[in-house]
């Protein structure tokens, strides 16, 4: 699978993209103030390939998931830093080699890691 067809409307591109349909949002920063850019672009490729793998990626599943990559999330150490939403996780050190279990337990089973987490912010819930 290539990269989606990006040509039209903004909402067609949106749809092609599956925006509307995901279930969290991975947000990774690769942003070398908290890690090497090898670091982050490995720990960036991991993502994309175990969530290909897992068919995630462009999908509307229950496990539909979105991913960005971010120059700074401000938290500038022990990277490469990742946040999780809508339940706001927050992992430190989340390193290409930890990429798999992280996809495997968090974004299919839907039980973050709690030993790589630091924070945690979810976003208000409608049901709330």
């Amino acid at each position: 699978m290539g990269k989606p067809d990006k040509s039209g409307s903004l909402p067609e591109v949106a749809g092609k993209l599956g925006i509307g349909s995901y279930h969290r949002h991975v947000f990774l920063c690769v942003g070398e103030e908290c890690c090497s850019a090898e670091a982050g672009q490995a720990a960036w490729d991991a993502l994309k390939k175990e969530l290909k793998d897992k068919n995630l990626s462009l999908s509307a599943g229950p496990n539909a998931c979105y991913r960005t990559k971010a120059g700074c999330l401000r938290v500038c150490q022990q990277g490469p830093i990742a946040v999780v939403y809508p339940e706001g996780t927050w992992y430190a050190n989340l390193t290409a080699d930890r990429i798999p279990l992280f996809v495997q337990e968090h974004l299919i089973e839907g039980r973050p890691v709690e030993a790589w987490t630091f924070a945690a912010n979810p976003l208000p819930n409608e049901s709330d």
